[in-house]
């Protein structure tokens, strides 16, 4: 990932806090890692524990931001959101959102996808 990137990542993951605290939920984490997996934000709103996966773009040319969550990167979100359930002893309903966004020049636009997905059981 270039530095382009990642300051733009950065920069989305705040919009995308700033976009959850204004509707009424309670941030967690921030950047949560097991092992070599990573969960954007953790928060939590009416009993619900919300897994949330951010993605920025600087424009829709290729799909739009959340196309880009793929099987195996909700994969990975599950293992580690299970990890934190497990390891904090938390006994709430959990939800997979996505908060797309693209921010082109001066203008940002953030997409909440509320159970954006939901873990495949084997």
């Amino acid at each position: 990932m270039d530095d382009n990137s990642h300051t733009q990542g950065i920069e989305g993951e705040e919009l995308a806090k700033r976009h959850l605290l204004l509707i009424g939920y309670k941030i967690l984490e921030r950047n949560w890692r097991f092992g070599k997996y990573e969960i954007d934000i953790i928060a939590s709103k009416d009993n619900t524990l919300v897994i949330v996966e951010v993605k920025t773009r600087k424009t829709d040319t290729f799909g739009e931001p959340e196309v880009f969550v793929t099987k195996q990167k909700q994969k990975f979100l599950v293992a580690a959101a299970n990890e934190y359930v497990v390891s904090n002893n938390i006994e709430m309903e959990t939800r997979f959102d996505i908060i797309a966004i693209i921010r082109d020049n001066n203008t940002s636009t953030v997409k909440h996808l509320e159970g954006a997905f939901y873990p495949l059981v084997k």
